[in-house]
């Protein structure tokens, strides 16, 4: 009979066990209660390029070429006017993705604005939301 408890006991300890989330919450984020980790949402336009530009246009935003080619925006003088980075972040161009729907306004607006006054870029107006909202469409629905 005392077998019998303990393998009950067991048993019933065993879903207890495989429930509990082997995550460590991120700091800023955190556990959500059913195991799922959020990590904070990049705001500042820093940290917006480094997150999600960084990855194709390079740390130093010199851009690079290989499988294809990614513009650089170190030292870009397209990038004197605010409309045409806009343009191209909210709408895409080439390989690059339109990001309408993946970053907020204020997200697009501060990524531009922060490349636009660093990597030798020195265009100090500053990119507002209420500009990127005037340009930003909503992703089209459907795909193809």
């Amino acid at each position: 009979m005392r077998k019998l408890i303990l393998v009950v006991a067991a048993l019933a300890a065993f879903p207890a066990m495989a429930q509990t989330p082997a995550q460590t919450p991120v700091s800023g984020g955190g556990d959500t209660g059913g195991g799922i980790v959020r990590a904070a949402k990049p705001v500042a336009g820093e940290q917006v390029y480094t997150q999600v530009c960084q990855a194709c246009h390079m740390a130093d935003a010199k851009g690079g070429t290989g499988a294809g080619t990614i513009p650089a925006l170190a030292s870009n003088p397209k990038l004197a006017g605010a409309a045409y980075p806009i343009m191209v972040v909210t709408s895409g161009k080439g390989a690059m993705p339109g990001f309408v729907g993946t970053l907020s306004n204020a997200q697009m607006a501060e990524a531009i604005t922060y490349v636009r006054t660093h990597f030798g870029n020195a265009y100090a107006k500053p990119v507002t939301e209420a500009d990127v909202a005037k340009m930003a469409k909503p992703p089209s629905a459907g795909g193809h």
